[in-house]
Order: structure tokens, then sequence, then C-alpha cells
């Protein structure tokens, strides 16, 4: 392991014991930040380990996306010596976190009861589905449940009346309640810090996703009683999309009536708002429509590039707008965040570096993702224990 500067959360142990996507997202960004993340998986391994690798069964795609800066610790928490290593680091950390059905980890004899007795000043961290106090409670949560309950699956509608009612394609639940659930964890240590007192943090997946989709798109329900539609406005257009360029797409948000014409002008179509076009179109929708015609017109004379250029040089705001499979191209990022690293196993894999920029703490790639297990003899003996105990 190279050595980096410590990141802001030196000296933080997190004991892990996160699967899927919501938890181990918001561990790695936790180890982004310099934290001492410990992953606690059962023999199997986490369940996001499989998938296509060059070599192994256990170094899937999702799985490498999502356990960087972590050590990897096999404990079979079904019998009593692991369950015994566990009580022994959950005395060394400050975080505690899962995502289990909170049944289950009270079976094994971690809920926080049980684990504020071990470690009084513990961070507890539980994700969850559903708030407690709720009548879903203690329903089985995975993201295309909560975003079908959320009302994600409703937004595309918006736009187009002819769209699937189907969850956004992105894994979008699991990642935002992952944020959350990092939020969490840092506010949970500034109280500690400030008091010594540990305590129990909640993360409910549906309340929590529900509240970062809705946050604009209560819009007119927002007051009773309501004062207009729901969904907004500016977001919902059909006209919020990239334009077509000779060779690519481009996405222009001119802030105002000068851009926009300087942007047309630049498109072939000088004093476009004085066109007969655009002023024998009906006022209202009709010019709206106008003006999205010429911007389409517009915007097929150039090539993606040359626009490109020509926005940043008049001021206008723009930028091209890749296909998923061309942002590896994309110079922004080919820059500042894709990195060919190695992989204990594997061999080079495209690694994507964490996005926050600190000047005093930087954040850093510190570990690869572990193979299952990596890291237990050294983490154990850290504790005084012996991995053929356990």
């Amino acid at each position: 392991m190279s050595s980096f500067a410590p990141g802001a959360l030196d000296g933080v142990r997190v004991l892990d014991l996160t699967q899927f996507v919501l938890g181990p997202y918001a561990t790695q960004t936790l180890g982004d930040l310099g934290a001492d993340v410990i992953k606690v998986e059962e023999p199997t391994g986490d369940r996001q380990r499989g998938g296509k690798a060059p070599n192994s069964k256990t170094m899937g795609p999702t799985y490498v996306a999502l356990n960087r800066n972590k050590r990897s610790v096999v404990l079979n928490l079904k019998e009593e010596p692991g369950r015994r290593a566990l009580r022994r680091l959950l005395k060394t950390a400050d975080i505690f976190i899962h995502n289990m059905r909170p049944e289950a980890i009270a079976r094994l004899g971690f809920d926080y009861e049980a684990a504020k007795v071990i470690k009084p000043d513990v961070v507890y961290v539980e994700a969850m589905g559903y708030d407690p106090a709720g009548p879903y409670a203690g329903r089985q949560a995975f993201d295309d449940l909560i975003q079908s309950a959320a009302g994600a699956c409703g937004l595309t509608a918006m736009v187009d009346k002819d769209a699937v009612f189907r969850p956004l394609p992105t894994i979008i639940a699991d990642k935002t309640c992952g944020l959350f659930a990092a939020i969490a964890c840092l506010a949970a240590l500034r109280h500690k810090e400030r008091t010594g007192e540990g305590q129990y943090v909640c993360v409910p997946m549906l309340e929590t996703f529900t509240g970062f989709l809705m946050a604009e798109h209560l819009y007119g329900e927002t007051y009773l009683p309501a004062t207009g539609h729901f969904g907004h406005t500016t977001t919902i257009t059909p006209h919020r999309r990239p334009f077509r360029t000779k060779d690519g797409w481009l996405s222009v948000l001119p802030a105002n009536r000068e851009q926009s014409a300087r942007y047309l002008a630049l498109g072939g179509i000088p004093n476009a708002y004085e066109t007969e076009r655009f002023t024998s179109a009906p006022a209202g929708g009709g010019r709206v429509d106008a003006y999205y015609g010429m911007m389409d017109e517009a915007t097929s004379t150039r090539t993606t590039e040359e626009w490109m250029v020509l926005c940043a040089e008049n001021n206008i705001p723009a930028m091209r707008a890749n296909l998923p499979e061309e942002i590896f191209d994309d110079p922004q990022l080919k820059e500042t965040l894709f990195e060919t690293r190695e992989l204990e196993g594997e061999g080079a894999y495209r690694a994507m570096k964490p996005g926050l920029r600190f000047s005093k703490t930087p954040v850093s790639i510190r570990r690869d993702p572990p193979p299952l297990g990596r890291d237990t003899d050294e983490v154990l003996a850290e504790i005084g224990a012996d991995a053929e105990t356990v």
C-alpha cells in the first residue's frame, strides 16, 4: 500500500457489516475520507462479489466499484468463535454499520442494545427499508421496491405519456440512501466529539429517498390547499433534452434571451427573435415550440467539439452530452475520474477516483477492493485474536 496524506477521517474505525449497494456505498465513502473500514463478510462473501471477473468468481464488477479503501475480514457469525471475534472488534470501533433486518442482527447478538453494552460510545447505524413508526416496518426492501413506493416509476411519464411505468435505470435509491448514511455517520461522530456520547442512527430508505426525489416535484402540492400541479415545471418539460450536432449531442442552457440569440446566430439563424418563424407563432406554447425548433436546426450545423469551443468563447452554458460508453473518452473525465490500476489476482481494472477534493486532508484510493478475507489475519492480530480460532 502506498503512502498517502491522512484523510479527514484518519483514526476513525468503521465496522462494516453491509452488503448489496446502499451500505457498501456508504462505507466506501467513509473509506475515501480516510476511515479504516473493516468489511466483515460471511465465508461466502458479499453477495455483490459475483459477476464477470477475469480470474475469479468473487471480484465481480459491482463489488469492485463499491469496496475500495476497505479491509476484508471473514467471520462466521453463526458460530460463537466468529461472534466473539466481532465483539472484540466492536470494542475498537467508532462506527458499527449494517443493513440486516433488525430481527436478523438481534439473533446474532449485535442489535444496538447489545452493541452499546460492548462499546457504550459506539455510533450505531442501521439502514432499513422503512421507518419503524410506519405500517411498512419490517418489510424487506430493495432498490426497485423503494423506487416504486417513492413515485420514481412515474417520473418519466410526466415527460412522455407513452413511457413505461418502471424504476429509473440506475440503483439510485440505494446509492442516495448510502450517501445519507455516510452523512449520518459524520453528524453522529461530531456529536460524539462534543459530548463523548454514542447513539443509534436509523436510515430508513423509503422516507430518505422520497424526500430526496420529491424535493422539487411537490411543487404545486407544497401548500394546502394546492396552488398548482404536481411536478417541477422546468424539470418535466419535454424540451429538457440535448440537441443533435453534426456528430453527436450537446446540452445548451442559455441563461437569458441575449445568449439564446447569440447561440442561434452562431448556428446560422441571425436575429432569431425577429424572424417571421418566431413572431408568427402563437404566443406562449407556440413560440416555445418555435424556439426549440430553431435550437435543433442551429445545433445541427456544427460538430459537438466546434460547439464546445464556440460556447466557451461566447459565454454560453453548454456541455457535450455523452452516451454511456462515451464517458471513457470525455476529456474532463479522462483527466479527473478514471484511473487504471492493478487489482490483486485480476490484473488491470478501471477505477473511478473519489470526486471530492480537500486541500489539507485529501481523499485517495489507499486500498484497492480486497479479495475475500484478505485482511483477516492482519485485523485479528490487531485485537490479539488468532484466525485459526474463528
